[in-house]
């Protein structure tokens, strides 16, 4: 596990090139010969995978890396459903301006200027949105992840349309879980870790 630069300990200025930036680079550091050895790492099996913002990067850095061939996406947004949310509801929008806001340093643990994070999203669907992306996917394995009492990346807004999306496409190993949770997951985690390991010993 490892934070992009601008969040948390790391240091530098987070926005969303830099983290597709920052998950290539964790591979191609994963991937250093003397990094397999010190860690015995088969780089046949490395796995991507991430929650909520980050399982959302996963499945966009999967469609732009065809050496990435599974992907996990718990709770992950579709940043592409977002925009059209954010335009869609001039509430939401406010609602999610106010979230980001706090999040930001000294308050919150993030670096990261909000406007022009979220004009990211909007000027660049091919990148990030999940749906736009699902062609580039669709010959991956991919396990989504939802929670039923979710609010934030619910089912039907999100998760279920992008494994629609998906079939429609032609993925053929796309496994889908949904939970009685929340976003947070708290209640099914170990149920969670236990569904996500007989997943990995899939393949």
């Amino acid at each position: 596990m490892f934070n992009p630069r601008g969040l948390h300990q790391s240091e530098g200025i987070s926005s969303n090139a830099n983290t597709l930036q920052d998950i290539g680079a964790a591979l191609q550091w994963l991937r250093q010969a003397d990094v397999q050895r010190r860690f015995e790492v088969d780089t046949t099996r490395v796995v991507l995978g991430g929650h909520s913002y980050g399982g959302g990067m996963a499945m966009a850095y999967a469609a732009r890396d065809t050496s990435v061939r599974r992907v996990i996406s718990i709770a992950g947004n579709d940043f592409g459903e977002f925009v059209r949310e954010l335009q869609r509801s001039a509430a939401f929008a406010e609602g999610f301006r106010r979230m980001l806001w706090s999040t930001r340093e000294p308050a919150g643990p993030a670096r990261f200027d909000v406007e022009a994070g979220l004009k990211e999203f909007v000027d660049r669907p091919d990148v990030y949105g999940l749906r736009e992306n699902a062609a580039n996917l669709a010959d991956r394995s991919i396990l989504l992840i939802g929670g039923w009492e979710d609010e934030q990346i619910t089912i039907e807004q999100f998760i279920l349309p992008l494994y629609r999306a998906l079939r429609g496409a032609g993925a053929a190993k796309v496994t889908f879980l949904v939970y009685h949770t929340d976003h947070d997951f708290s209640n099914v985690r170990q149920r969670l870790a236990s569904d996500i390991a007989g997943w990995l010993l899939l393949d």
